[in-house]
């Protein structure tokens, strides 16, 4: 199983990479002012509904139904309930946007009610919006091919696929000269990249034979019931969890302008080990408990789910570390070029910051809920998941005014720990989580390295200053390197050399 996350994580690795090429480039271009404000309302809003409906909800109904299905022999029966489930995904996005396109004004108007009272940037939301939209449709195909592909053990295009969108988004931007801005540039490679990440991975599901056919969907299908029976509580989740960051672009609309940027910038650097580690954890061990669970063996979707949580902490601490205590650093060496001010980069050090306490958490609550969802109990992660958000949005209201957007990156930090807690604490009431001593060693053990590793950073400025000479250009990137290489030397070394004290090693299967 390590090794399937591995592969998953390498992809995403890939696409997290190029992904930070595109912002890089996005940010030197479009800066943190009106411009980019608009083009990331018209990012979001697709990306908010696929969340909802492809990426959240749909994953945690189908995966499970789906392998049952596959598990159980019934290689007909998963064909044709994966062929409904396609047709009718199809024709309710189809039917979304029809009705989105000619609406857009006053969907931008409830995402982003601060750009009304600037009429330009409130307009160019609405045309970029119009242009992204379609990429929901192409997204949540491409979520249901990829389930399926994760079902029989096929990760690679599916992991993959992102990277298209930054590539497209990269090509786009390059053309700039032949749009009216780089804003309508970056929107044109979003939807572009939809089609193209579809084609990646039917083409793989083809070449596998169980790329999804259109029929006719049948509600009297025993398959299509439980999986609308789990889908609707797992809609209410995913939603909840994307109210919140509705609710960031909403408050963040309403502050000076700039603030909507910031939170995106950060949030993509905070993204990076979220989508690298968490995500790909996730993905592999949901298959992975299910099936395991429906031939009767508990024990080992446990062991499974300890393995993969100890994993993705140990490799997503360093990040948290990194985050509390080189924000400034990190951003002005990643950010600050052309149109992205020494101000800039401050604002958005102090959301990566905040983004940082949510880290560990967000990275755990993925191992956490597959408790729940490999036994296709979507209703448990739902309640959490609302009861977190309840606390989010209580907390952003109260902490925006003195912290500002800062203050919304600190609500969604505390949210998390709510979440997670509330997560394993019911899944151990029940007997569906058995942590391990291993895991809790390794556990142990991440917290020494990362005080070995919060030491480097703290005095590694100042020595790697005097290391690396005076440039015109670049000085901070190469600053960042000498501290990023040093700290990882520790943390490996620290947390290897305590793994091998408590006998314990990282396997790869």
């Amino acid at each position: 199983m390590i090794r399937s996350i591995l592969s998953v994580g390498g992809w995403t690795l890939v696409s997290r990479v190029t992904g930070f090429a595109r912002d890089v480039v996005m940010a030197a271009v479009m800066g943190a002012g009106p411009m980019a404000d608009a083009f990331v309302v018209a990012f979001r809003l697709p990306n908010h509904f696929r969340a909802i409906f492809g990426e959240g909800a749909f994953n945690t109904a189908f995966v499970p139904a789906y392998a049952g299905l596959a598990e159980a022999g019934a290689d007909g029966a998963a064909r044709a309930f994966a062929d409904r489930i396609f047709s009718l995904m199809l024709a309710v996005q189809v039917v979304l946007l029809a009705l989105a396109l000619p609406l857009m004004p006053w969907v931008v108007q409830a995402l982003a009610p601060g750009f009304s009272q600037d009429p330009e940037r409130f307009g160019l939301a609405v045309a970029l919006t119009r242009i992204t939209f379609p990429y929901l449709l192409f997204m949540t195909l491409v979520t249901l091919t990829s389930g399926i592909l994760n079902a029989h053990r096929r990760f690679a295009a599916a992991a993959g696929a992102p990277i298209l969108l930054n590539l497209a988004m990269l090509a786009a931007l390059a053309l700039a000269f032949l749009f009216p801005n780089a804003a309508y540039a970056a929107a044109w490679g979003v939807s572009v990249s939809g089609l193209l990440q579809f084609g990646l991975v039917w083409l793989d599901a083809r070449r596998a034979g169980v790329a999804p056919g259109l029929a006719r969907p049948s509600l009297r299908d025993p398959a299509m019931g439980r999986f609308f029976k789990v889908l609707g509580p797992a809609v209410i989740g995913a939603a909840g969890f994307q109210i919140a960051t509705f609710a960031d672009t909403v408050i963040a609309s309403l502050l000076p302008t700039g603030a909507v940027s910031a939170l995106y910038y950060a949030d993509r650097l905070y993204q990076l080990p979220f989508g690298v580690i968490a995500i790909a954890a996730g993905t592999v061990l949901l298959p992975e408990m299910s099936r395991r669970i429906a031939a009767g063996d508990v024990a080992g979707a446990h062991a499974a789910q300890n393995r993969a949580a100890g994993f993705s902490l140990a490799l997503s601490a360093p990040f948290t570390v990194a985050f509390l205590t080189l924000p400034g650093l990190i951003m002005t060496a990643l950010f600050q070029r052309g149109a992205f001010s020494a101000t800039d980069a401050a604002r958005a050090a102090e959301v990566l910051a905040a983004y940082g306490l949510a880290l560990p958490a967000v990275v755990l609550v993925r191992s956490a809920v597959a408790s729940f969802y490999a036994r296709q109990d979507t209703k448990t992660p739902l309640w959490a998941s609302l009861t977190a958000i309840l606390v989010n949005v209580a907390l952003k209201l109260v902490l925006t005014g003195p912290y500002g957007v800062t203050g919304l990156a600190l609500a969604t930090a505390i949210s998390q720990w709510v979440n997670l807690a509330l997560l394993v604490g019911l899944a151990w009431r029940r007997g569906w989580t058995a942590p391990s001593r291993a895991l809790g060693l390794t556990v142990l053990g991440v917290a020494v390295a990362c005080a070995g590793l919060a030491g480097v950073a703290l005095a590694g400025p100042a020595l790697a200053e005097g290391l690396v000479p005076a440039l015109p250009h670049g000085r901070e990137i190469a600053v960042l390197a000498v501290i990023g290489l040093a700290g990882a030397l520790a943390y490996g070394v620290l947390l290897l050399g305590i793994l091998h004290l408590f006998g314990l090693r990282l396997r790869r299967r």
